[in-house]
């Protein structure tokens, strides 16, 4: 992007945001040089120590620093950015995908969107089953890839949940670009969390509960945070209770295929920790490429399976992403009856048992997850949970949005 200057003279920003102590330290952003925006894909590399296994949540420890100072002012850590000071709560905020969106929306912070860096990956029709949730649809319509200086100063908002890493990676920012914007519109404070594999996030990762209490504290709605995170505890800890033993499981292929007539398939692999495969490992799937030499999709390695690939693997349920706007039924119209009429494709267990579905979102959010979480279960253990597509419902949709909407907290 270009990085000319004129035509914004002052800043235009109101001064009461403003970073504080680390800010953007120059040694966590150098160096971070990269480059292509991301596909509707992700990449695996379980290289964090840090994070826990098992059921995703936080622990506490999710902002390094959040205090309020009783005047309204307040601070929160994370890494890359650092320490940012807050002189009051933020109103108006972007935020890059749909999961860090989510978290705002599930602070209850709805109507103070004004855009969103990557509309097609954020998945509102959650919203529907919870009522008085909603966020204001006709940002994300006027606003739906914001990505550049120019779009920043004409939004002023008073919070960027962005990891300024991304921007530099992806986007052709540079250092200057982000502090910038930092110091003329308003701060970033991000950290790319989906997938755990590139090569320039060289800091610290967060768990999406993690990440979840940081915005938390950006909004001052810890106590929100703090019941939503309960209930999510409880609900993942009911549905674990009802798996059947491990070695009763089904393995499972998780896959990238945008089209309606999969020919190839791009691999993923499940030992990842990144948030877009949460409710995988939380209902304890065994990953069907455990054991073979399949190398997982990144950057740098975009290998495909063919059906002849597929059949030597010939897993018990096929995830397929890239069909999240298709609702179950349109996606077993589509992709399944193609499967089903190939001549290879009828081959797999998967496909002759109707056991492929969609595969969830890259980007997901505290209330995504929980709408993942109870689809997967039924994907995965029908007999347990009921059918995909089916009434029964594992989590109370009423008691969400209260926690939400502060009905009832």
């Amino acid at each position: 992007m270009a990085h000319d200057d004129a035509g914004y003279g002052a800043p235009t920003r109101r001064d009461y945001l403003r970073y504080g102590g680390v800010a953007v330290a120059s040694g966590l952003l150098a160096g971070c040089v990269g480059s292509s925006e991301p596909e509707e894909t992700e990449t695996t590399a379980a290289t964090e120590t840090s994070a826990p296994t098992g059921t995703e949540t936080g622990t506490g420890t999710g902002t390094e620093t959040g205090t309020p100072a009783g005047d309204g002012s307040h601070s929160v850590t994370m890494e890359p950015v650092g320490t940012v000071e807050f002189e009051s709560v933020p109103e108006r905020w972007i935020a890059y995908d749909g999961g860090y969106a989510d978290m705002a929306v599930a602070l209850g912070k709805g109507s103070g969107l004004t855009g969103i860096g990557s509309a097609d990956r954020y998945y509102t029709y959650v919203y529907d089953e919870l009522p008085g949730v909603s966020v204001d649809l006709e940002a994300i319509e006027a606003n739906p890839e914001v990505r550049t200086k120019e779009e920043f100063y004409e939004l002023e908002n008073d919070v960027h949940l962005y990891d300024p890493g991304m921007l530099i990676n992806w986007f052709d920012w540079d250092r200057a670009d982000v502090e910038e914007v930092s110091s003329n519109v308003g701060p970033f404070l991000g950290n790319l969390i989906f997938r755990r594999s590139d090569e320039w996030h060289d800091y610290r990762y967060y768990t999406l509960y993690e990440a979840f209490e940081t915005v938390a504290e950006v909004f001052q709605e810890t106590e929100r945070y703090e019941v939503l995170k309960a209930f999510h505890d409880e609900f993942i800890a009911d549905v674990r209770a009802e798996l059947p033993p491990a070695d009763e499981r089904p393995n499972v292929f998780l896959t990238y295929e945008g089209t309606a007539e999969p020919e190839t398939f791009s691999p993923y692999r499940l030992d990842d920790r990144g948030t877009s495969k949460k409710q995988w490992r939380d209902l304890g799937v065994t990953d069907a490429l455990a054991g073979t030499d399949i190398e997982n999709l990144s950057t740098t390695n975009r290998g495909e399976l063919d059906y002849e690939n597929l059949l030597e693997v010939d897993p018990d349920v096929i995830l397929v992403r890239g069909h999240e706007r298709k609702s179950a039924a349109e996606f077993r119209e589509t992709v399944l009856a193609y499967m089903r009429e190939h001549p290879l494709g009828r081959e797999l267990t998967a496909v002759r048992d109707g056991r492929v579905y969609r595969g969830g979102y890259l980007f997901q959010g505290p209330i995504h997850n929980l709408f993942l979480t109870e689809r997967a279960a039924k994907q995965l253990y029908p007999d347990v949970f009921g059918e995909v597509g089916g009434d029964e419902r594992l989590f109370d949709r009423e008691r969400v949005a209260e926690i939400v909407t502060g009905g009832s907290e």
